[in-house]
């Protein structure tokens, strides 16, 4: 096996499309991996892969992180082994049907997925990182975060969270040497779209990202020190602009008074 320099790297979602093509990537610069997916058989198949081709010690723990004690087994993980340096949440499920037709057990287990098990993950991590001194989290979010009315509301409202509690992290551990990227793909083309309700050739392919490129761009903005990064975007500047605007808000939030303009009959 070949020293590890880099520590290992846990990846959600990792038996399939983005999830899976991060495992080979971080592989090949030299992390080991510890994937964690619901299909063992797909995870197993692409831990021996992996480790053949690249050398690298990867382990397979199969669950689901929908099931409350499943996740705690992968939290317990993220707690305890110390080699630990970066996490990709990636694990997510979507929705393209409109809110008011969409199944609200379905719209729950999306929040469960998308919501709560990404923010214990990341919790059971990060003390490790602030303890270690460096560490990595690279959270997968959407284009839909900051364009919800792009699919189902709950969906985007959910990736709306990632971006939010990406940023507020970024804020609370820039003393602390660990970095946080979000990542917003557009379409991508995955699995995503079947399990979601609306097969892949039903999307304009103009649209349409493959998923090796979609990773290898979130990588390249990683490298670069992006905290947010729209492998699709292609002015940095534009972004920057939506941040700026954002920020001018921030002083005006809140305030003493109402705004001038709701003082009514003043």
């Amino acid at each position: 096996m070949i020293e590890n320099l880099n520590g290992t790297a846990l990846i959600t979602g990792a038996s399939s499309g983005i999830g899976a093509i991060y495992a080979d990537r971080l592989a090949r610069r030299g992390y080991d991996l510890i994937l964690v997916a619901r299909n063992k058989a797909r995870l197993d198949a692409l831990a021996e892969r992996l480790a053949d081709d690249t050398g690298r010690a990867v382990e397979v723990v199969a669950a689901d992180l929908g099931n409350r004690d499943d996740l705690g087994r992968v939290e317990k993980v993220l707690r305890t082994d110390a080699s630990i340096t970066t996490l990709v949440n990636n694990a997510g499920i979507g929705a393209t049907a409109t809110l008011l037709s969409a199944d609200i057990v379905k719209m729950e287990e999306m929040i469960t997925l998308n919501v709560s098990a990404l923010t214990r993950l990341t919790y059971a991590a990060v003390p490790g990182f602030v303890k270690r001194g460096s560490g990595s989290v690279i959270n997968i979010a959407s284009i839909v975060g900051i364009a919800p009315e792009r699919l189902n509301g709950v969906y985007g409202g959910s990736k709306a969270f990632v971006l939010a509690f990406t940023v507020s992290l970024q804020k609370e551990l820039a003393d602390y040497n660990i970095r946080v990227q979000a990542v917003l793909p557009g379409a991508t083309a995955t699995d995503f779209w079947d399990i979601a309700g609306t097969p892949l050739e039903h999307i304009p392919s103009e649209i349409v990202m493959s998923a090796e490129d979609m990773v290898d761009a979130a990588l390249a903005g990683f490298d670069l020190g992006e905290r947010v990064t729209i492998p699709s975007l292609p002015d940095a500047a534009d972004w920057d602009a939506y941040e700026a605007a954002r920020q001018k808000l921030v002083p005006n939030l809140s305030r003493s008074v109402p705004a001038a303009r709701y003082r009514l009959g003043g």
